[in-house]
């Protein structure tokens, strides 16, 4: 998720990579304070435009990166990461360590959510329970959690408890007032709430991992860890007229006010109780304009306060305007095009796969069309990201090669197959339909037939979540800074060794547990093991190795063809003050002014 906003400056930063890193143990201590009461309160509305609107605003129901553009503005998560950096801070949390497969946290107390209740430990757990627990009563099915929940908390949590307060409350219909203990298990674990008599929720939690791992820390700073009001997810089940989806309800800096299908508007307004620093702005509005010169030009006229999805002619419209500034830096991505090995079969052999990236000019791609606002990429992860291979270069445009590599495998008279692909622009493929016909084109040269089936970006993603497509384009932004946010959340299917079909490296979308964020279908038994071993690995040098291990093993095997890491783009007015790319969990629209 796809996540968001994304740059880097992170040799250093990954010290911590992971939560953990060269110790066992990581900890912040931060003053416990609300929210500075000095702070000055600035006015005005603020557009965001992007390339597409949200389709959920449901934080646990979504791997698309335009649906978290607006619901960090409306959630808190209990660590998170530092402004305009890739490391740690307090959120939530005040105090939080990891030591071993023990993660302790101290929560913030007086944090209210938007619907006036009192943020608490029982909160987490119920938002941990709701995501990753099928035998919750309010867990809202597997069609409708996202496939963040086992790999952001659910495949390492054994349990999570509460404690410190002075109340017992289950995560249940019912509050327990009494002394004692209340658990509550499920089928990804344990969640327990403790405490003693009273009216009011506990502010400790400890979470028991099932093993080290070390990327947890980041994990929950993660958009996927948002804390939800317990509440409202009763509510979400019980109350056919609520729905978390459109009527999210969170502690964030801006309050959800309404949201035009029709118009794809969305307004938030300025949250008066927010713990965290600012907002400075009474209002933010986000908006969709598909076409990226539009957008542009929307900018450029005073109708947007900030843009981005801008491509390489944008970019320059942008560039040479008066009226606002084109900030860049590099970005955390991933862009790429995935085979299908579950439902077509030509793919299933490597050399196909192969012959497929020596055909498709990656380097016409993005030096003509992305018009160097992107590199070529020849692995998973960009080039600061620990465990990035430097001894991989990206595949060359080779369509001989190709030929012969088909041939080997008897495909020499070619095939015919479809290339799904969202129409509107991402950061890693701002130009994807053009990019799609160069595909088409080049594969032409080597007798292959590509069908290209675009599509808006929300009802593309369900068809290739639903593994529907032979071929498709997709990318990825990160989430953590951590190189298994890419290895393991793209490329790894997530289940055990004993489900998959021995001799094959794939395996079938209906597999129970599968990790649908692997649209290849990809199950290679090598790299899943390196990709384990670095999860429990803490010394960053021997993450590093394990990391670069997989990735050549996921360039020479090309589940993918590799295709770009790309620049994070943005277009700023003038009378906007204080904006910065952040390079995850963006954009900081509670750190934004307007000039008066």
């Amino acid at each position: 998720m796809s996540s968001n906003d994304t740059s880097v400056s992170r040799r250093s930063v990954l010290k911590a990579a992971g939560g953990a890193a060269a110790s066992a143990s990581v900890a912040g201590y931060v003053d416990t304070g609300s929210a500075d009461a000095t702070r000055q309160q600035g006015g005005g509305s603020v557009t965001y435009a992007r390339g597409n609107d949200s389709g959920t605003l449901d934080p646990q129901n979504t791997t698309s990166g335009e649906d978290v553009k607006v619901t960090n503005q409306l959630y808190d998560t209990l660590i998170e990461f530092k402004p305009n950096q890739t490391s740690l801070r307090e959120g939530l949390a005040t105090q939080y360590s990891m030591d071993g497969t023990t993660v302790n946290l101290t929560l913030r107390e007086g944090v209210t959510f938007h619907n006036g209740e009192e943020f608490t430990a029982e909160d987490f757990v119920a938002t941990y329970r709701r995501f990753t627990d099928p035998d919750y009563q309010y867990y809202p099915g597997d069609s409708y959690v996202s496939a963040y929940g086992p790999f952001t908390l659910g495949n390492w949590v054994e349990s999570v408890s509460t404690g410190g307060g002075s109340a017992a409350m289950q995560d249940q219909t019912t509050t327990d007032g009494g002394q004692g203990t209340a658990t509550a298990e499920g089928g990804q674990g344990t969640a327990t709430a403790q405490g003693g008599g009273g009216g009011q929720g506990s502010y400790t939690l400890t979470i028991e991992l099932k093993e080290t791992y070390a990327p947890f820390l980041r994990n929950l700073a993660m958009f996927a860890s948002s804390v939800l009001s317990r509440t409202a997810i009763r509510r979400h089940v019980q109350d056919d007229n609520f729905s978390l989806s459109t009527n999210p309800v969170g502690t964030g800096a801006f309050r959800f006010e309404n949201w035009d299908t029709g118009n794809q508007r969305i307004r938030l307004s300025r949250n008066p109780d927010y713990w965290g620093e600012g907002p400075y702005v009474d209002e933010v509005v986000f908006t969709a304009i598909g076409s990226n010169n539009t957008r542009a030009q929307t900018l450029i006229s005073g109708g947007a306060d900030i843009i981005d999805g801008i491509g390489a002619q944008s970019s320059q419209i942008v560039r040479n305007a008066s009226a606002a500034e084109l900030v860049e830096t590099q970005g955390i991505n991933i862009g790429y095009l995935a085979m299908n090995m579950a439902t077509f079969e030509p793919f299933r052999d490597r050399r196909v796969r192969r012959a497929i990236s020596y055909a498709v000019n990656t380097e016409a791609i993005v030096n003509t069309i992305f018009q160097g606002i992107a590199t070529q990429a020849s692995q998973p992860i960009p080039e600061k990201v620990l465990g990035y291979n430097e001894n991989i270069d990206p595949y060359p445009h080779d369509p001989e090669k190709a030929k012969q590599l088909l041939d080997e495998a008897g495909y020499g008279n070619g095939f015919e197959f479809e290339l799904a692909t969202f129409q509107n622009p991402r950061t890693y493929n701002p130009s994807p339909i053009q990019a799609a016909q160069t595909v088409k084109s080049n594969l032409s040269e080597v007798g292959i037939t590509v069908n290209i089936n675009q599509m808006p970006f929300n009802p593309f993603l369900t068809y290739t979540e639903q593994g529907k497509h032979d071929a498709c384009f997709l990318g990825w932004m990160t989430d953590n800074a951590d190189p298994d946010n890419f290895y393991y959340a793209l490329l790894h299917p997530q289940v055990s060794e004993d489900k998959l079909t021995q001799g094959q490296d794939w395996v079938s979308w209906d597999t129970e547990g599968f990790n649908t964020l692997d649209v290849a279908a990809w199950a290679n038994r090598e790299f899943m093991k390196l990709t384990e071993q670095a999860q429990s690995t803490l010394q960053r040098s021997k993450r590093a190795e394990l990391y670069k291990q997989a990735g050549q093993i996921a360039h020479d095997e090309a589940p993918w063809v590799f295709i770009d890491h790309a620049k994070e783009l943005r277009g700023v007015a003038n009378r906007v003050q204080d904006f910065q790319i952040a390079p995850i969990s963006g954009p900081l629209l509670n750190r934004v002014k307007l000039q008066q």
